[in-house]
């Protein structure tokens, strides 16, 4: 399967009966190649990734500056050190879940909910870890 379709097919999906799904996702390797994204995926500069894969490394450290993305500040909120950072803006958010090899990233926006984007973004990222990507 190729990133692409893990992108398309998993992460950028339909939800429910009501056509929700994330607003954009990537898969983007932990040196900040993009190795999938959707068209509506933000454009990132590398020290957004070096920053987020620093708080994976020693967690808490994007919590004063807040998690950057294309451009966009989003307030850190609880995640899980060394494997999940949530970040929050008005009424959207992101998840990144890190595997051996990858960040997967969602981005969302209402009506979607911030637990059904932590739902998406965490079992592909569970399921790549498994299979130890």
């Amino acid at each position: 399967m190729s990133w692409q379709t893990y992108v398309d097919d998993h992460l950028m999906c339909e939800i429910d009966d009501q056509h929700q799904h994330l607003t954009s996702a990537a898969i983007i390797g932990h040196d900040g190649t993009v190795w999938a994204q959707s068209d509506t995926f933000p454009q990132f500069t590398p020290s957004e990734i070096t920053g987020i894969m620093n708080d994976f490394a020693e967690p808490g450290t994007l919590a004063p500056t807040g998690l950057h993305l294309g451009g966009i500040k989003y307030m850190v909120i609880q995640g899980e050190p060394g494997a999940v950072i949530r970040g929050k803006k008005g009424s959207g958010g992101v998840t990144v879940k890190k595997t051996n090899l990858a960040l997967i990233i969602g981005i969302y926006n209402e009506p979607l909910t911030p637990g059904q984007c932590n739902m998406i973004v965490e079992k592909l990222g569970d399921y790549l870890i498994e299979q130890g990507l």
